[in-house]
């Protein structure tokens, strides 16, 4: 089978492509800039933008199957700009698998699409809802994931699979910015850090991409949520990521109405001056940071017949090993 995977440049596409390729699948990506040195050769590459639909249309061909990651995340930006990539970017993706007879279609989605109040506690997959979306990214992954799911037929199945924050060594987004507010004095606990939150080493995301593929013709129309299955407090989870950087972990608490407060003046002043660089905070990560969200993975593992390989004890080591600091602390 050939899978089609976009977004290949990113933290988790680049590890996908390399389960894929582990699975002995025929791989080819779709992405802007340039893939990882060690999938280079080992598929075929296409570049150019999801919105792009000729672009698109030329790299679905000769596929069986795609997995789409391809997504602007971003704390900051437009709903135009949103919208153009994620949810117009899902709608050709969609299209041009059904022009070409493609007959699997995994939808890289996220847990945020379900708004259902502060307090996940060992929830499941509700159905995606962008009104009262928290921004305009989780909006726009919510549209497309029911685009995406709506497109499941007899000939198209879809399965829309929602990894929750995914770290690892060589993660840029959510463990680079942990370290680096850390470095510089700048990371503080939201609350008291007793929120439990589950977490997805970037191994077992992948890995559960590729299984979401293998069973989609059987759990066609399902959207999932996957992680470690190891909820630990907030607290524990950055201290954790700071000492596999050799950091000290923080200390320093921020009441969670204040923090909630900052992070919307903060949307609001990034929105007037038209920023493009990442704010300080923002509500929803103050909201993220403040409260339980863990989830019940008995489905999900049943579903997709897939177990994590990786646990979080186990991710930290290679995580530590990964910054240079050793098999880390427990």
């Amino acid at each position: 089978m050939k899978v089609l995977l976009t977004g290949a440049t990113s933290f988790l596409g680049a590890a996908t492509a390399r389960a894929l390729l582990d699975a002995s699948y025929e791989v080819a990506t779709f992405q802007r800039g340039a893939l990882a040195a060690d999938l280079v050769g080992n598929v075929e590459d296409h570049r150019g933008d999801i919105a792009d639909t000729t672009a698109v249309d030329n790299a679905m061909s000769g596929c069986d199957a795609v997995v789409h990651l391809a997504a602007r995340v971003s704390p900051v930006g437009t709903w135009a700009e949103f919208e153009a990539a994620n949810v117009d970017g899902t709608r050709h993706v969609i299209a041009a698998a059904r022009r070409h007879g493609v007959g699997r279609l995994v939808q890289v989605s996220t847990p945020s699409v379900a708004p259902v109040g502060h307090g996940l506690v060992g929830a499941g997959a509700e159905p995606a809802q962008p009104e009262g979306a928290a921004n305009f990214y989780v909006r726009s992954k919510a549209v497309s994931e029911i685009d995406a799911l709506a497109a499941a037929g007899p000939d198209l199945a879809v399965v829309a699979i929602r990894p929750h924050l995914v770290w690892g060594p060589g993660d840029t987004q959510l463990i680079g910015r942990i370290v680096d507010r850390a470095a510089a004095g700048r990371l503080a606990l939201v609350g008291s850090g007793a929120a439990l939150i589950d977490t997805t080493f970037v191994t077992n995301a992948a890995d559960a991409l590729v299984a979401a593929l293998e069973r989609a013709p059987e759990i066609s129309g399902e959207a999932l949520v996957v992680t470690n299955g190891e909820p630990r407090p907030v607290a524990e989870i950055l201290g954790r990521i700071c000492d596999a950087a050799g950091l000290p972990a923080p200390s320093r608490q921020v009441p969670t109405p204040v923090a909630q407060a900052a992070g919307s003046l903060v949307e609001r002043i990034w929105a007037l001056a038209g920023r493009e660089d990442d704010p300080p905070v923002t509500r929803f990560l103050a909201d993220e940071l403040a409260h339980a969200h863990w989830f019940d993975q008995r489905r999900t593992r049943e579903l997709l017949a897939w177990q994590p390989a990786v646990s979080l004890d186990e991710g930290f080591a290679l995580l530590a090993a990964g910054l240079g600091r050793g098999a880390g602390s427990a």
